[in-house]
């Protein structure tokens, strides 16, 4: 049969000479596919999932319509299209082929770069080249679709990175139940990609890393489900493989035995798993959590108890030398501190703390039991630190609470008029963790200089000269071997550290950060830290206060389980690999990501594979459990299938650490020039296997739409004050940077790459008040200054800093509305708070920023400057950076990143 015959009007077919099959044209477009076309209405993209592909509404319902706005903190993908009152701009873009234009690629012709369309509406025409292999699917499921877009002509929409990731699409019957909760939520656990390729060639012939995105102890926001605990401890595991059962495991010989879906092993059923302890009678074993929950906590035995649960413990270190006093931190520390001692983990009244002051010498505080006076006890000999009393030095917090309230409410007295320069930041380690070392727990340093005396002292490394070149990388790096082995040594032990650092002038947070990574604390960083700004003092006690109220995970060590033929390789976040595979984490904050890579070492033979978290740890109330996180992932023989399936979140998480890792091994230019070859690798794979352009020359530059967003992403990452090019970034802002990018979870870290900018002068008029879900944020824009109107405000942020940005223009009720102030010109930039105004607009932009600070997850609390468009030039070129699709000094725009990579591809073509 002649292929042109019953075609829908308005295409043609030619037989293709390459392939040998006919390919199908829509003659209005040009847009080209394999597949006939089907008779009827072309097909819309504004389904949440992929086109074509199976939708399970029951296994996504944490991922219903909107619901994103829970994890992702933005508003609902079907939001109407970018806002604005007026006519769009005419604006001119060279090298840009506009809609149903192809033969004028100098034209751009929809209101500029950004078309102001609807939401979703048809792909960009030039290219929606299907490919062949996308009906070939594994377990007869239909696959994931290929959506092919040109990403010449298909600008990045924000909006799509609040889409949940591809659809995990598995065969029948893989679960043992129909729960929406089988397979985990991708804020927990998710893959780089959710079609596993069946051998380590096809992954290689994709390009693509396969890695797992994990923040196992995310925390639980306001009406999402709890993590369910399974309290009988009755836990069964594989013999072979000591996987914890799961949804995906199978019941056989009656159900007297189950079978393991990582290595096949069979294994009995434990003689309780059918009882219910609690009623004392037989239980519906059906009804059991760990077999509906992909995410679920058992309360553990004793056999998985190395010693007793061991209380938790909290060794406050407090600089006290002239800066720490003059800058104000020690009085915002204490007094924070003396507020939230009752947040602090202690519901079985056995926390134990100790607060230990420094200068250039240790300043220790004995209180006796039930005492309300503590004395002070002064270590001056810091080569041989000892502890000045056997005892009294670490009490129990309800019985010293009195004293404890009286010690923080006088510390910044006692030290007022303290003149000494100086940091013993070393002993001061040394000796906290020999007051805990028998116990374990959690070091929180507070320091306002470089340590300069005692063990682990340091130089100012800071040299002008040679930032920007290839010795920066050097600078961060850890200048000192003692505070890595002092780490280890820690993490051996059972102690954490945070960092609290406050410098006004260099303080080598590269190397001072080490001590978290190693024992999988966190560094928090205030430059110039001066508590008489109030904006300082809050954003410190904010993010202290909440630190103080985290409940930690004590004693845990996490292991990652895969199913038979693949292999956890590498390892990235904040941990210390004790073993091959075993990452050794004294205690786990909340909501901290981790990245872990997958090799496929052996062709895999099942029709998907499961990956397995397990964590064991002790409550910070006394309660030794075992956290487990399963996900489980189709398996494909299919290319399309592993383009299709591609999670460019979880990539970009990915490529992030990699490129942090590759900045400390090389040089910095060494991992920016990684991060280009690894998307010129991506893309001329695309092209070579999934475009009819083969391994010719194109003028497109394709990549399909679930993976749209992932240049602009890895220009993000590029452009991030951790890795950008430039020689005017301190040392210390760049080392905070990297650890930013290697500790944020996904959610958090995509703003950080990506920032949000909105226009809130002419957003929708519910935008800032209340709606179903909570405050109603404006739709986010393209992050281009081509969006700034003169007389506008904006509010652009990457979930550490806001700036609002006040066009010049700005008319004077919006200031007064805003500032309570009668002109744009008596308005003053910075470092700012809004006033709460009695009028609707003051209260919607207030609560925006409000919104802001506490959608996503996190104790960061970000600062809000206010940047007047002919305001001071630093400020205003520090939020013009965010604005990544703009060029900025050496950095090039979003549209000539997008034409180097395609003038690379088509020359990396042969």
């Amino acid at each position: 049969m002649d292929a042109s015959e019953q075609l829908p009007p308005g295409w043609a077919a030619e037989w293709d000479q390459t392939h040998q099959r006919y390919i199908f044209i829509e003659t209005s477009t040009g847009r080209t596919q394999w597949e006939p076309p089907e008779l009827g209405p072309p097909v819309q993209i504004d389904d949440l999932s992929s086109v074509g592909t199976q939708v399970h509404p029951s296994k996504r319902r944490q991922y219903a319509a909107g619901q994103t706005q829970a994890y992702y903190g933005g508003p609902d993908p079907t939001a109407p299209a970018y806002a604005a009152g007026g006519p769009p701009p005419q604006l001119f873009t060279p090298g840009l082929a506009g809609d149903n234009q192809l033969q004028q690629q100098q034209q751009q012709a929809q209101g500029g770069y950004y078309g102001q369309q609807p939401a979703y509406t048809q792909p960009q025409p030039a290219t929606n080249l299907a490919d062949q292999f996308s009906q070939l699917n594994v377990a007869g499921q239909k696959g994931l679709r290929l959506q092919t877009t040109n990403l010449l002509t298909s600008p990045p929409d924000p909006r799509e990175l609040q889409q949940p990731p591809p659809e995990i699409i598995l065969p029948p019957n893989a679960t043992l139940t129909t729960s929406p909760f089988s397979n985990a939520d991708p804020s927990y656990q998710r893959s780089t990609i959710n079609a596993i390729p069946t051998t380590h060639a096809l992954l290689n012939k994709s390009k693509l890393p396969l890695a797992l995105v994990i923040a196992p102890y995310r925390s639980v926001k306001e009406g999402e489900e709890p993590v369910p605990l399974v309290t009988d401890t009755v836990i069964a595991r594989c013999r072979r493989c000591r996987t914890y059962i799961n949804p995906f495991v199978q019941f056989i010989d009656n159900g007297n035995r189950w079978r393991c879906c990582m290595c096949s092993m069979s294994n009995e059923i434990p003689q309780l798993f059918d009882w219910d302890q609690q009623r004392n009678q037989p239980g519906d074993r059906w009804a059991r959590a760990e077999l509906n929950y992909s995410v679920v906590e058992f309360v553990a035995p004793t056999e998985y108890m190395v010693r007793p649960p061991q209380p938790a413990v909290y060794v406050f270190l407090i600089d006290v030398s002239h800066a720490a006093i003059q800058s104000g931190m020690v009085a915002t520390a204490t007094r924070t501190l003396l507020e939230n001692l009752d947040r602090i983990p202690n519901e079985d009244s056995r926390t134990k703390v100790s607060i230990l002051a420094f200068d250039t010498s240790l300043y220790f505080f004995s209180i006796q039991p039930e005492s309300t006076e503590s004395t002070m006890l002064v270590v001056s000999d810091i080569d041989d630190v000892f502890l000045p009393k056997p005892n009294d030095l670490l009490v129990n917090l309800t019985e010293s609470r009195a004293a404890l309230e009286a010690l923080l409410g006088k510390l910044n007295d006692m030290f007022v008029e303290n003149h000494i320069i100086g940091s013993a930041l070393g002993p001061a380690l040394q000796a906290g963790f020999k007051l805990m070392s028998p116990i374990g727990g959690k070091i929180v340093a507070l320091t306002a200089s470089l340590p300069s005396v005692g063990a682990g002292a340091l130089k100012s490394r800071e040299d002008p000269k040679i930032l920007g070149t290839a010795k920066e990388s050097s600078l961060l790096q850890a200048a000192s071997p003692f505070y890595k082995t002092f780490a280890i040594e820690c993490s051996r032990s059972q102690v954490s550290v945070d960092m609290f650092l406050f410098s006004s002038s260099y303080q080598d947070v590269a190397t001072l950060a080490c001590l978290p990574h190693y024992t999988s604390g966190q560094t928090y960083f205030y430059p110039a830290f001066n508590a008489s700004r109030s904006e300082d003092a809050i954003k410190f006690a904010h993010e202290f206060g909440g630190v103080l109220a985290m409940p930690i995970m004590l004693e845990a060590v996490m292991r990652v389980r895969a199913s038979r033929g693949l292999r956890m390789s590498s390892f990235h976040g904040n941990f210390f690999v004790r073993s091959t595979d075993l990452l050794a984490m004294p205690a786990v904050p909340q909501d901290q990501g981790y990245v872990i890579e997958v090799q496929i070492e052996e062709t895999v033979t099942s029709p998907f594979v499961v990956f397995q978290t397990a964590v064991l740890h002790t409550t910070c109330y006394g309660e030794r459990r075992i956290r487990v996180v399963t996900s489980a992932v189709p398996t494909t023989t299919s290319l399309s299938e592993v383009f299709a399936s591609a999670d460019q979140i979880a990539l970009a998480t990915y490529f992030a650490n990699k490129a942090v890792e590759k900045s400390l091994t090389h040089k910095l230019e060494d991992s920016r020039d990684a991060l280009y070859s690894r998307m010129v690798e991506i893309l001329t794979a695309y092209k070579s296997s999934m475009t009819a352009a083969g391994s010719g020359a194109s003028a497109q530059l394709a990549l399909c739409e679930n993976m749209k967003m992932l240049p602009v992403l890895v220009l993000g990452l590029v452009k991030n004050v951790g890795i950008r090019q430039s020689a005017q970034i301190p040392p210390d802002l760049r080392a905070y940077a990297q650890a930013l990018l290697t500790t944020l979870p996904s959610q958090s870290l995509i703003p950080y790459l990506y920032p949000s900018f909105y226009s809130l002068h002419s957003m929708p008029p519910e935008c800032g008040t209340v709606g179903e879900r909570g405050i109603i944020m404006p739709p986010p824009l393209p992050l281009t200054s081509e969006r700034l109107e003169r007389h506008g405000l904006y509010l652009i942020e990457d979930g550490q800093t806001m700036f609002l940005w006040v066009g010049r223009d700005a008319v004077p009720k919006l200031i007064m509305d805003v500032f309570n102030l009668p002109s744009y010109e008596v308005l003053r930039g910075g470092k700012s708070t809004l006033p709460l105004l009695d009028n609707p607009f003051s209260e919607r932009v207030t609560a925006i920023v409000q919104k802001t600070r506490e959608m996503r997850r996190g104790v960061y609390y970000p600062h809000l400057y206010i940047v007047k468009e002919d305001g001071e030039p630093p400020l205003r070129l520090w939020a013009l950076s965010n604005l990544i699709q703009d060029r900025a000094d050496v950095l090039p725009s979003y549209q000539q990143y997008i034409n180097q990579l395609k003038d690379r591809v088509n020359g990396a073509s042969y």
